[in-house]
Protein backbone atom coordinates (compact mmCIF):
# COMPACT_ATOMS: atom_id res chain seq x y z
CA UNK A 1 0.00 0.00 0.00
CA UNK A 2 3.00 2.30 0.28
CA UNK A 3 3.02 2.94 -3.45
CA UNK A 4 -0.64 3.99 -3.37
CA UNK A 5 0.05 6.26 -0.41
CA UNK A 6 2.94 7.84 -2.30
CA UNK A 7 0.71 8.39 -5.34
CA UNK A 8 -1.94 9.99 -3.11
CA UNK A 9 0.69 12.37 -1.67
CA UNK A 10 1.88 13.35 -5.14
CA UNK A 11 -1.70 13.94 -6.37
CA UNK A 12 -2.62 16.04 -3.33
CA UNK A 13 0.58 18.11 -3.50
CA UNK A 14 0.20 18.68 -7.25
CA UNK A 15 -3.41 19.85 -6.96
CA UNK A 16 -2.75 22.17 -4.01
CA UNK A 17 0.24 23.67 -5.82
CA UNK A 18 -1.78 24.07 -9.04
CA UNK A 19 -4.33 26.03 -7.01
CA UNK A 20 -1.98 28.14 -4.88
CA UNK A 21 1.11 28.40 -7.13
CA UNK A 22 3.11 28.73 -3.92
CA UNK A 23 5.65 25.98 -3.26
CA UNK A 24 6.36 27.16 0.29
CA UNK A 25 2.79 26.88 1.60
CA UNK A 26 2.09 23.71 -0.42
CA UNK A 27 5.03 21.89 1.15
CA UNK A 28 3.96 23.13 4.57
CA UNK A 29 0.39 21.82 4.18
CA UNK A 30 1.66 18.44 2.94
CA UNK A 31 4.27 18.22 5.70
CA UNK A 32 1.85 19.03 8.52
CA UNK A 33 -0.65 16.47 7.17
CA UNK A 34 2.13 13.87 7.09
CA UNK A 35 3.04 14.79 10.68
CA UNK A 36 -0.51 13.86 11.67
CA UNK A 37 -0.12 10.48 9.95
CA UNK A 38 3.21 9.88 11.74
CA UNK A 39 1.65 10.80 15.08
CA UNK A 40 -1.20 8.39 14.46
CA UNK A 41 1.10 5.54 13.41
CA UNK A 42 3.18 6.16 16.52
CA UNK A 43 0.23 6.32 18.90
CA UNK A 44 -1.39 3.10 17.64
CA UNK A 45 1.32 0.67 18.86
CA UNK A 46 1.78 2.79 21.99
CA UNK A 47 -1.88 2.15 22.85
CA UNK A 48 -1.66 -1.54 21.92
CA UNK A 49 -3.24 -1.40 18.45
CA UNK A 50 -1.85 -2.39 15.06
CA UNK A 51 -2.64 -1.88 11.39
CA UNK A 52 -4.46 -4.67 9.55
CA UNK A 53 -5.84 -4.88 5.99
CA UNK A 54 -8.97 -3.03 7.13
CA UNK A 55 -7.32 -0.21 9.09
CA UNK A 56 -4.47 0.05 6.56
CA UNK A 57 -6.59 2.62 4.74
CA UNK A 58 -6.98 4.91 7.75
CA UNK A 59 -3.65 6.76 7.19
CA UNK A 60 -4.92 7.61 3.67
CA UNK A 61 -8.04 9.17 5.17
CA UNK A 62 -6.14 11.05 7.87
CA UNK A 63 -3.77 12.52 5.28
CA UNK A 64 -6.63 13.42 2.92
CA UNK A 65 -8.69 15.08 5.67
CA UNK A 66 -5.59 16.95 6.83
CA UNK A 67 -4.97 18.25 3.31
CA UNK A 68 -8.60 19.41 3.13
CA UNK A 69 -8.44 21.47 6.32
CA UNK A 70 -4.89 22.60 5.68
CA UNK A 71 -5.85 23.95 2.25
CA UNK A 72 -8.65 25.98 3.84
CA UNK A 73 -6.26 27.54 6.34
CA UNK A 74 -3.67 28.24 3.65
CA UNK A 75 -6.30 29.83 1.41
CA UNK A 76 -7.62 32.12 4.14
CA UNK A 77 -4.16 33.34 5.11
CA UNK A 78 -3.20 33.79 1.47
CA UNK A 79 -6.23 35.98 0.77
CA UNK A 80 -5.66 38.17 3.83
CA UNK A 81 -2.01 38.66 2.93
CA UNK A 82 -3.17 39.62 -0.58
CA UNK A 83 -5.30 42.37 1.00
CA UNK A 84 -2.19 43.79 2.62
CA UNK A 85 -2.47 42.18 6.04
CA UNK A 86 0.71 41.16 7.86
CA UNK A 87 1.26 37.39 7.84
CA UNK A 88 0.94 37.13 11.64
CA UNK A 89 -2.35 39.06 11.69
CA UNK A 90 -3.58 37.10 8.66
CA UNK A 91 -2.94 33.84 10.52
CA UNK A 92 -4.89 35.16 13.52
CA UNK A 93 -7.84 36.28 11.37
CA UNK A 94 -8.01 32.93 9.57
CA UNK A 95 -7.72 30.99 12.80
CA UNK A 96 -10.62 32.92 14.34
CA UNK A 97 -12.79 32.68 11.22
CA UNK A 98 -12.33 28.98 10.44
CA UNK A 99 -11.41 27.29 13.72
CA UNK A 100 -15.01 26.68 14.82
CA UNK A 101 -16.05 25.33 11.43
CA UNK A 102 -12.92 23.18 11.22
CA UNK A 103 -13.30 21.89 14.78
CA UNK A 104 -16.96 21.00 14.19
CA UNK A 105 -16.06 19.26 10.94
CA UNK A 106 -13.31 17.21 12.59
CA UNK A 107 -15.59 16.36 15.51
CA UNK A 108 -18.20 15.21 12.98
CA UNK A 109 -15.51 13.07 11.33
CA UNK A 110 -14.48 11.63 14.70
CA UNK A 111 -18.09 10.90 15.68
CA UNK A 112 -18.69 9.29 12.29
CA UNK A 113 -15.81 6.94 13.03
CA UNK A 114 -16.69 6.48 16.70
CA UNK A 115 -20.25 5.25 16.02
CA UNK A 116 -18.66 2.19 14.45
CA UNK A 117 -17.79 1.12 18.00
CA UNK A 118 -21.42 -0.03 18.43
CA UNK A 119 -20.74 -2.81 15.93
CA UNK A 120 -19.66 -5.91 17.84
CA UNK A 121 -16.93 -6.89 15.37
CA UNK A 122 -13.34 -6.48 16.64
CA UNK A 123 -11.76 -5.39 13.33
CA UNK A 124 -14.36 -2.62 12.87
CA UNK A 125 -13.84 -1.44 16.45
CA UNK A 126 -10.09 -1.25 15.85
CA UNK A 127 -10.69 0.68 12.62
CA UNK A 128 -13.00 3.11 14.45
CA UNK A 129 -10.47 3.73 17.22
CA UNK A 130 -7.58 4.19 14.78
CA UNK A 131 -9.56 6.63 12.64
CA UNK A 132 -10.89 8.61 15.62
CA UNK A 133 -7.37 8.87 16.99
CA UNK A 134 -6.07 10.16 13.64
CA UNK A 135 -8.80 12.78 13.36
CA UNK A 136 -8.15 13.90 16.93
CA UNK A 137 -4.49 14.44 16.04
CA UNK A 138 -5.56 16.68 13.11
CA UNK A 139 -7.10 19.17 15.54
CA UNK A 140 -3.64 19.92 16.89
CA UNK A 141 -1.66 19.68 13.65
CA UNK A 142 -3.84 21.22 10.95
CA UNK A 143 -6.11 23.52 12.97
CA UNK A 144 -3.49 24.86 15.39
CA UNK A 145 0.04 24.02 14.27
CA UNK A 146 -0.41 24.93 10.59
CA UNK A 147 -1.63 28.54 11.16
CA UNK A 148 1.23 29.02 13.62
CA UNK A 149 3.78 27.88 11.06
CA UNK A 150 2.19 29.96 8.31
CA UNK A 151 2.38 33.01 10.58
CA UNK A 152 6.18 32.62 10.33
CA UNK A 153 6.57 31.57 6.71
CA UNK A 154 3.67 33.44 5.11
CA UNK A 155 3.10 33.02 1.36
CA UNK A 156 4.67 34.60 -1.68
CA UNK A 157 3.30 38.00 -2.70
CA UNK A 158 2.54 36.76 -6.23
CA UNK A 159 0.47 33.81 -4.90
CA UNK A 160 -1.39 36.09 -2.48
CA UNK A 161 -2.31 38.54 -5.23
CA UNK A 162 -3.33 35.71 -7.53
CA UNK A 163 -5.71 34.34 -4.89
CA UNK A 164 -7.66 37.63 -4.99
CA UNK A 165 -7.72 37.96 -8.77
CA UNK A 166 -11.41 37.03 -9.06
CA UNK A 167 -12.44 39.23 -6.14
CA UNK A 168 -10.53 42.24 -7.45
CA UNK A 169 -11.93 41.79 -10.95
CA UNK A 170 -15.44 41.61 -9.52
CA UNK A 171 -14.98 44.76 -7.40
CA UNK A 172 -13.66 46.58 -10.46
CA UNK A 173 -16.86 45.77 -12.33
CA UNK A 174 -15.38 42.98 -14.42
CA UNK A 175 -17.21 39.86 -15.52
CA UNK A 176 -17.46 37.01 -13.00
CA UNK A 177 -15.76 33.71 -13.65
CA UNK A 178 -18.11 31.45 -15.60
CA UNK A 179 -18.03 28.64 -13.00
CA UNK A 180 -18.80 30.91 -10.04
CA UNK A 181 -21.45 32.78 -12.04
CA UNK A 182 -23.18 29.46 -12.84
CA UNK A 183 -23.04 28.22 -9.24
CA UNK A 184 -24.43 31.50 -7.86
CA UNK A 185 -27.48 31.12 -10.09
CA UNK A 186 -28.59 28.20 -7.91
CA UNK A 187 -29.57 30.81 -5.31
CA UNK A 188 -32.29 31.99 -7.75
CA UNK A 189 -35.72 30.43 -7.25
CA UNK A 190 -35.99 29.00 -10.78
CA UNK A 191 -32.58 27.31 -10.73
CA UNK A 192 -33.06 26.23 -7.13
CA UNK A 193 -36.35 24.49 -7.95
CA UNK A 194 -34.69 22.68 -10.83
CA UNK A 195 -31.80 21.50 -8.66
CA UNK A 196 -34.15 20.34 -5.90
CA UNK A 197 -36.40 18.53 -8.41
CA UNK A 198 -33.43 16.70 -9.96
CA UNK A 199 -32.12 15.83 -6.49
CA UNK A 200 -35.54 14.50 -5.45
CA UNK A 201 -35.64 12.35 -8.57
CA UNK A 202 -32.16 10.99 -7.90
CA UNK A 203 -33.11 10.33 -4.28
CA UNK A 204 -36.19 8.36 -5.39
CA UNK A 205 -34.14 6.30 -7.85
CA UNK A 206 -31.43 5.76 -5.25
CA UNK A 207 -33.96 4.64 -2.64
CA UNK A 208 -35.61 2.23 -5.07
CA UNK A 209 -32.24 0.72 -5.97
CA UNK A 210 -31.11 0.57 -2.33
CA UNK A 211 -34.01 -1.78 -1.54
CA UNK A 212 -32.07 -4.47 -3.42
CA UNK A 213 -28.95 -3.98 -1.28
CA UNK A 214 -27.77 -7.30 0.17
CA UNK A 215 -25.90 -8.12 3.34
CA UNK A 216 -22.68 -10.09 2.89
CA UNK A 217 -20.47 -11.19 -0.01
CA UNK A 218 -22.00 -11.38 -3.47
CA UNK A 219 -19.13 -13.23 -5.17
CA UNK A 220 -17.85 -16.78 -4.63
CA UNK A 221 -14.34 -17.43 -3.42
CA UNK A 222 -12.21 -15.53 -0.95
CA UNK A 223 -13.69 -12.03 -0.51
CA UNK A 224 -10.24 -10.55 0.07
CA UNK A 225 -9.21 -11.42 -3.50
CA UNK A 226 -10.62 -10.53 -6.89
CA UNK A 227 -12.75 -13.15 -8.72
CA UNK A 228 -10.06 -13.54 -11.40
CA UNK A 229 -7.29 -14.24 -8.86
CA UNK A 230 -5.49 -17.60 -9.08
CA UNK A 231 -6.77 -18.76 -5.69
CA UNK A 232 -10.42 -18.05 -6.51
CA UNK A 233 -10.15 -19.67 -9.94
CA UNK A 234 -8.62 -22.80 -8.39
CA UNK A 235 -11.27 -22.84 -5.67
CA UNK A 236 -14.06 -22.59 -8.26
CA UNK A 237 -12.53 -25.51 -10.21
CA UNK A 238 -12.38 -27.68 -7.07
CA UNK A 239 -16.00 -26.96 -6.16
CA UNK A 240 -17.21 -27.61 -9.70
CA UNK A 241 -15.37 -30.90 -10.16
CA UNK A 242 -15.01 -32.45 -6.70
CA UNK A 243 -17.17 -32.96 -3.64
CA UNK A 244 -15.13 -30.43 -1.71
CA UNK A 245 -15.62 -26.87 -0.56
CA UNK A 246 -13.77 -24.19 1.37
CA UNK A 247 -17.10 -22.81 2.63
CA UNK A 248 -18.29 -25.04 5.48
CA UNK A 249 -21.16 -24.32 7.84
CA UNK A 250 -21.53 -26.54 10.91
CA UNK A 251 -24.83 -27.02 12.72
CA UNK A 252 -24.17 -28.29 16.24
CA UNK A 253 -26.76 -30.58 17.80
CA UNK A 254 -26.52 -30.66 21.58
CA UNK A 255 -28.02 -33.89 22.94
CA UNK A 256 -28.75 -35.31 26.36
CA UNK A 257 -26.02 -37.31 28.09
CA UNK A 258 -25.09 -40.29 25.89
CA UNK A 259 -27.83 -39.25 23.49
CA UNK A 260 -25.72 -39.37 20.34
CA UNK A 261 -27.08 -42.82 19.39
CA UNK A 262 -30.70 -42.06 20.19
CA UNK A 263 -32.81 -42.93 17.15
CA UNK A 264 -35.20 -39.91 17.48
CA UNK A 265 -32.17 -37.57 17.63
CA UNK A 266 -30.20 -39.01 14.71
CA UNK A 267 -33.34 -39.26 12.58
CA UNK A 268 -34.02 -35.55 13.10
CA UNK A 269 -30.44 -34.71 12.13
CA UNK A 270 -30.83 -36.84 9.00
CA UNK A 271 -34.06 -35.04 8.19
CA UNK A 272 -32.37 -31.62 8.51
CA UNK A 273 -29.45 -32.79 6.34
CA UNK A 274 -31.89 -33.84 3.61
CA UNK A 275 -33.69 -30.48 3.78
CA UNK A 276 -30.40 -28.59 3.48
CA UNK A 277 -29.24 -30.69 0.51
CA UNK A 278 -32.30 -29.54 -1.46
CA UNK A 279 -31.23 -25.89 -1.22
CA UNK A 280 -29.47 -24.12 -4.12
CA UNK A 281 -25.86 -23.45 -3.20
CA UNK A 282 -25.49 -26.51 -0.93
CA UNK A 283 -23.08 -29.08 -2.35
CA UNK A 284 -23.35 -31.85 0.24
CA UNK A 285 -23.57 -32.64 3.95
CA UNK A 286 -21.69 -34.91 6.32
CA UNK A 287 -22.90 -36.23 9.66
CA UNK A 288 -22.96 -39.26 11.96
CA UNK A 289 -26.42 -40.38 10.69
CA UNK A 290 -25.14 -40.38 7.10
CA UNK A 291 -22.12 -42.46 8.19
CA UNK A 292 -24.43 -44.87 10.05
CA UNK A 293 -26.46 -45.48 6.88
CA UNK A 294 -23.31 -46.15 4.85
CA UNK A 295 -22.05 -48.52 7.55
CA UNK A 296 -25.37 -50.38 7.48
CA UNK A 297 -24.95 -50.95 3.75
CA UNK A 298 -21.39 -52.17 4.27
CA UNK A 299 -22.40 -54.60 7.03
CA UNK A 300 -25.03 -56.09 4.70
CA UNK A 301 -22.92 -56.99 1.68
CA UNK A 302 -23.41 -53.60 -0.01
CA UNK A 303 -27.18 -53.99 -0.32
CA UNK A 304 -28.54 -50.48 -0.82
CA UNK A 305 -31.86 -51.53 0.68
CA UNK A 306 -30.12 -51.17 4.03
CA UNK A 307 -29.26 -47.50 3.39
CA UNK A 308 -31.45 -46.45 6.27
CA UNK A 309 -31.17 -45.66 9.96
CA UNK A 310 -31.73 -48.64 12.21
CA UNK A 311 -34.29 -47.78 14.93
CA UNK A 312 -32.20 -49.45 17.62
CA UNK A 313 -29.69 -47.71 19.86
CA UNK A 314 -27.43 -50.74 20.27
CA UNK A 315 -27.31 -51.26 16.50
CA UNK A 316 -26.60 -47.56 15.93
CA UNK A 317 -23.82 -47.71 18.50
CA UNK A 318 -22.27 -50.65 16.65
CA UNK A 319 -22.53 -48.93 13.27
CA UNK A 320 -20.80 -45.82 14.64
CA UNK A 321 -18.04 -47.67 16.52
CA UNK A 322 -15.33 -46.45 14.17
CA UNK A 323 -16.80 -43.03 13.45
CA UNK A 324 -14.19 -40.23 13.40
CA UNK A 325 -14.20 -37.94 16.39
CA UNK A 326 -15.19 -34.87 14.30
CA UNK A 327 -18.51 -36.65 13.64
CA UNK A 328 -18.99 -38.42 16.98
CA UNK A 329 -17.17 -36.88 19.99
CA UNK A 330 -16.17 -39.19 22.84
CA UNK A 331 -18.55 -37.35 25.20
CA UNK A 332 -21.48 -38.55 23.01
CA UNK A 333 -23.48 -35.40 23.77
CA UNK A 334 -22.79 -33.34 20.62
CA UNK A 335 -23.42 -34.26 16.99
CA UNK A 336 -22.13 -31.83 14.35
CA UNK A 337 -23.75 -31.55 10.91
CA UNK A 338 -21.26 -30.35 8.29
CA UNK A 339 -22.83 -28.44 5.40
CA UNK A 340 -20.53 -27.97 2.40
CA UNK A 341 -21.54 -24.92 0.36
CA UNK A 342 -20.73 -24.04 -3.24
CA UNK A 343 -20.08 -20.45 -2.16
CA UNK A 344 -20.60 -18.07 0.75
CA UNK A 345 -22.79 -15.57 -1.08
CA UNK A 346 -25.28 -13.62 1.00
CA UNK A 347 -28.26 -15.41 -0.59
CA UNK A 348 -26.74 -18.87 0.01
CA UNK A 349 -26.00 -18.22 3.67
CA UNK A 350 -29.40 -16.63 4.21
CA UNK A 351 -31.22 -19.67 2.78
CA UNK A 352 -29.23 -22.09 4.93
CA UNK A 353 -29.70 -20.07 8.12
CA UNK A 354 -33.43 -19.61 7.51
CA UNK A 355 -33.87 -23.36 6.89
CA UNK A 356 -32.01 -24.30 10.07
CA UNK A 357 -33.89 -21.71 12.13
CA UNK A 358 -37.25 -22.96 10.83
CA UNK A 359 -36.28 -26.58 11.56
CA UNK A 360 -35.03 -25.58 14.99
CA UNK A 361 -38.31 -23.86 15.84
CA UNK A 362 -40.24 -27.09 15.09
CA UNK A 363 -37.90 -29.77 16.44
CA UNK A 364 -35.92 -28.31 19.35
CA UNK A 365 -36.46 -30.32 22.53
CA UNK A 366 -34.69 -31.42 25.70
CA UNK A 367 -33.32 -34.39 23.77
CA UNK A 368 -31.71 -32.30 21.04
CA UNK A 369 -31.05 -28.57 20.57
CA UNK A 370 -29.94 -27.32 17.15
CA UNK A 371 -27.32 -24.56 17.47
CA UNK A 372 -25.88 -22.21 14.83
CA UNK A 373 -23.11 -22.13 13.76
CA UNK A 374 -19.44 -23.02 13.32
CA UNK A 375 -17.12 -23.32 10.34
CA UNK A 376 -15.92 -20.60 8.00
CA UNK A 377 -19.35 -20.12 6.42
CA UNK A 378 -20.96 -20.21 9.86
CA UNK A 379 -18.78 -17.33 11.00
CA UNK A 380 -19.66 -15.46 7.77
CA UNK A 381 -23.37 -16.00 8.45
CA UNK A 382 -23.05 -14.77 12.05
CA UNK A 383 -21.10 -11.74 10.84
CA UNK A 384 -23.82 -10.93 8.29
CA UNK A 385 -26.44 -11.01 11.04
CA UNK A 386 -24.42 -8.60 13.18
CA UNK A 387 -23.78 -6.29 10.20
CA UNK A 388 -27.48 -6.27 9.26
CA UNK A 389 -28.47 -5.25 12.79
CA UNK A 390 -25.79 -2.55 12.92
CA UNK A 391 -26.42 -1.05 9.45
CA UNK A 392 -29.41 1.19 10.17
CA UNK A 393 -28.39 1.71 13.80
CA UNK A 394 -25.05 3.08 12.57
CA UNK A 395 -26.73 5.39 10.02
CA UNK A 396 -29.12 6.74 12.66
CA UNK A 397 -26.27 7.42 15.09
CA UNK A 398 -23.95 9.11 12.60
CA UNK A 399 -26.69 11.35 11.21
CA UNK A 400 -27.93 12.12 14.72
CA UNK A 401 -24.43 13.16 15.76
CA UNK A 402 -23.96 15.31 12.63
CA UNK A 403 -27.31 17.03 13.23
CA UNK A 404 -26.41 17.82 16.84
CA UNK A 405 -22.98 19.18 15.95
CA UNK A 406 -24.37 21.29 13.12
CA UNK A 407 -27.07 22.70 15.39
CA UNK A 408 -24.53 23.55 18.08
CA UNK A 409 -22.42 25.33 15.45
CA UNK A 410 -25.13 27.21 13.52
CA UNK A 411 -27.85 27.60 16.20
CA UNK A 412 -30.48 27.23 13.45
CA UNK A 413 -32.56 24.22 12.46
CA UNK A 414 -32.86 25.68 8.96
CA UNK A 415 -29.10 25.62 8.50
CA UNK A 416 -29.02 22.03 9.79
CA UNK A 417 -31.54 20.97 7.13
CA UNK A 418 -29.54 22.75 4.42
CA UNK A 419 -26.33 21.02 5.54
CA UNK A 420 -27.67 17.49 6.09
CA UNK A 421 -30.01 16.88 3.14
CA UNK A 422 -27.17 16.78 0.55
CA UNK A 423 -25.42 14.19 2.72
CA UNK A 424 -28.54 12.02 2.79
CA UNK A 425 -28.81 12.20 -1.00
CA UNK A 426 -25.19 11.03 -1.32
CA UNK A 427 -25.83 8.12 1.07
CA UNK A 428 -28.80 6.93 -1.00
CA UNK A 429 -26.84 7.20 -4.25
CA UNK A 430 -23.90 5.35 -2.68
CA UNK A 431 -26.21 2.47 -1.71
CA UNK A 432 -27.57 2.41 -5.27
CA UNK A 433 -24.00 2.32 -6.60
CA UNK A 434 -23.26 -0.67 -4.36
CA UNK A 435 -26.21 -2.50 -5.93
CA UNK A 436 -25.05 -1.60 -9.46
CA UNK A 437 -21.46 -2.75 -8.80
CA UNK A 438 -22.50 -5.91 -6.98
CA UNK A 439 -21.04 -4.84 -3.63
CA UNK A 440 -22.77 -6.12 -0.52
CA UNK A 441 -22.85 -4.60 2.95
CA UNK A 442 -20.11 -6.42 4.85
CA UNK A 443 -17.35 -5.78 7.35
CA UNK A 444 -15.24 -3.94 4.76
CA UNK A 445 -17.97 -1.73 3.28
CA UNK A 446 -20.03 -1.11 6.42
CA UNK A 447 -17.83 1.80 7.62
CA UNK A 448 -17.81 3.54 4.23
CA UNK A 449 -21.19 5.28 4.55
CA UNK A 450 -20.30 6.53 8.04
CA UNK A 451 -16.93 7.77 6.80
CA UNK A 452 -18.53 9.46 3.80
CA UNK A 453 -21.08 11.29 5.95
CA UNK A 454 -18.56 12.35 8.58
CA UNK A 455 -16.06 13.66 6.03
CA UNK A 456 -18.69 15.02 3.63
CA UNK A 457 -20.16 17.39 6.20
CA UNK A 458 -16.84 19.30 6.13
CA UNK A 459 -17.82 20.89 2.82
CA UNK A 460 -21.15 22.14 4.09
CA UNK A 461 -19.65 23.49 7.31
CA UNK A 462 -16.99 25.57 5.56
CA UNK A 463 -19.42 27.04 3.01
CA UNK A 464 -22.26 27.67 5.47
CA UNK A 465 -19.97 29.27 8.08
CA UNK A 466 -19.16 32.03 5.58
CA UNK A 467 -22.67 32.25 4.11
CA UNK A 468 -24.32 32.67 7.49
CA UNK A 469 -21.85 35.34 8.59
CA UNK A 470 -22.53 37.37 5.44
CA UNK A 471 -26.29 36.86 5.76
CA UNK A 472 -26.08 38.17 9.32
CA UNK A 473 -24.28 41.20 7.96
CA UNK A 474 -27.29 41.95 5.72
CA UNK A 475 -26.01 40.59 2.40
CA UNK A 476 -28.40 38.97 -0.04
CA UNK A 477 -28.25 35.21 -0.44
CA UNK A 478 -26.54 35.51 -3.84
CA UNK A 479 -23.93 37.89 -2.41
CA UNK A 480 -23.38 35.66 0.63
CA UNK A 481 -22.96 32.54 -1.49
CA UNK A 482 -20.64 34.28 -3.95
CA UNK A 483 -18.48 35.46 -1.06
CA UNK A 484 -18.43 31.93 0.35
CA UNK A 485 -17.38 30.55 -3.03
CA UNK A 486 -14.46 32.96 -3.25
CA UNK A 487 -13.35 32.39 0.34
CA UNK A 488 -13.93 28.65 0.97
CA UNK A 489 -15.88 27.28 -2.00
CA UNK A 490 -12.88 27.17 -4.32
CA UNK A 491 -10.99 25.10 -1.78
CA UNK A 492 -14.02 22.85 -1.23
CA UNK A 493 -13.92 22.04 -4.94
CA UNK A 494 -10.16 21.53 -4.77
CA UNK A 495 -10.27 19.25 -1.75
CA UNK A 496 -13.25 17.29 -3.06
CA UNK A 497 -11.33 16.43 -6.19
CA UNK A 498 -8.12 15.80 -4.22
CA UNK A 499 -9.83 13.46 -1.76
CA UNK A 500 -11.60 11.57 -4.55
CA UNK A 501 -8.46 11.13 -6.63
CA UNK A 502 -6.42 10.14 -3.58
CA UNK A 503 -8.73 7.30 -2.52
CA UNK A 504 -9.54 6.32 -6.12
CA UNK A 505 -6.00 4.88 -6.34
CA UNK A 506 -7.21 2.09 -4.03
CA UNK A 507 -9.31 0.78 -6.93
CA UNK A 508 -6.11 -0.77 -8.31
CA UNK A 509 -5.37 -2.68 -5.10
CA UNK A 510 -5.04 -6.46 -5.36
CA UNK A 511 -7.21 -6.73 -2.24
CA UNK A 512 -10.80 -6.55 -3.43
CA UNK A 513 -12.46 -5.00 -0.40
CA UNK A 514 -9.89 -2.19 -0.40
CA UNK A 515 -10.72 -1.53 -4.05
CA UNK A 516 -14.45 -1.49 -3.19
CA UNK A 517 -13.85 0.97 -0.36
CA UNK A 518 -11.80 3.22 -2.65
CA UNK A 519 -14.50 3.34 -5.33
CA UNK A 520 -17.29 4.06 -2.85
CA UNK A 521 -15.37 6.74 -0.94
CA UNK A 522 -14.30 8.48 -4.17
CA UNK A 523 -17.95 8.52 -5.29
CA UNK A 524 -19.15 9.91 -1.96
CA UNK A 525 -16.47 12.60 -1.82
CA UNK A 526 -17.40 13.82 -5.32
CA UNK A 527 -21.15 13.80 -4.69
CA UNK A 528 -20.78 15.49 -1.30
CA UNK A 529 -18.76 18.22 -3.02
CA UNK A 530 -21.42 18.65 -5.74
CA UNK A 531 -24.15 18.65 -3.10
CA UNK A 532 -22.41 21.39 -1.13
CA UNK A 533 -21.88 23.53 -4.25
CA UNK A 534 -25.26 23.00 -5.97
CA UNK A 535 -27.95 21.55 -3.69
CA UNK A 536 -26.90 23.52 -0.60
CA UNK A 537 -27.49 26.99 -2.16
CA UNK A 538 -30.70 25.70 -3.78
CA UNK A 539 -32.05 24.65 -0.38
CA UNK A 540 -30.78 27.87 1.17
CA UNK A 541 -32.92 29.81 -1.36
CA UNK A 542 -36.02 28.56 0.47
CA UNK A 543 -34.69 27.92 3.99
CA UNK A 544 -32.32 30.74 4.95
CA UNK A 545 -33.33 34.33 5.65
CA UNK A 546 -30.85 37.23 5.84
CA UNK A 547 -30.68 38.80 9.32
CA UNK A 548 -28.58 41.70 10.47
CA UNK A 549 -26.17 40.99 13.32
CA UNK A 550 -26.63 42.97 16.53
CA UNK A 551 -22.94 43.78 16.69
CA UNK A 552 -20.50 44.94 14.05
CA UNK A 553 -17.56 43.23 15.70
CA UNK A 554 -15.59 41.00 13.38
CA UNK A 555 -12.70 38.66 13.79
CA UNK A 556 -11.18 39.72 10.48
CA UNK A 557 -11.80 41.60 7.31
CA UNK A 558 -14.14 39.02 5.81
CA UNK A 559 -16.04 36.86 8.28
CA UNK A 560 -17.11 37.42 11.93
CA UNK A 561 -15.93 34.98 14.53
CA UNK A 562 -19.01 34.87 16.77
CA UNK A 563 -21.43 31.93 16.59
CA UNK A 564 -23.91 32.25 13.75
CA UNK A 565 -27.62 32.52 14.36
CA UNK A 566 -30.37 32.79 11.76
CA UNK A 567 -33.95 33.69 12.15
CA UNK A 568 -35.88 30.49 12.66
Amino acid sequence: MLKYFAVAIVIAAAMVYAYSRDLRSTLLVVSVSLVAVVWQLGLLPTLGFRLDPFSMLVPFLVFAIGMSHGAQKMNGIMQDIGRGTHKLVAARYTFRRLFLAGLTALLADAVGFAVLLVIDIPVIKELALAASLGVGVLIFTNLILLPVLLSYTGVSRRAAERSLRTELADSAGGERHRVWHTLVRFTERKWALGAIAVSAGLAALGFAASLHLQIGDLDPGAPELRPESRYNRDSAFMVANYAASADILVVMVKTADKGCVSYPVVSRIDELAWALEQLPGVDSTSSAPALAKLSSVGYNEGNLKWYELVPNEAALGTLLTYAPRELLPASCDLLPLYVYLKDHKAATLSRVVETVEAFKAQHDSDEARFLLAAGSAGIEAATNIVVQRAWYEMLALVYGAVVVLCFVTFRSWRAVVVAVLPLMLTSLLAEALMVMLGIGVKVATLPVIALGVGIGVDYALYILSVMLARLRAGHTLAQAYYGALLFTGKVVMLTGLTLALGVATWAFSDIKFQADMGILLAFMFLWNMLGALILLPALACFMLKPTVARSDRAAGPAVPAEPHKLAA
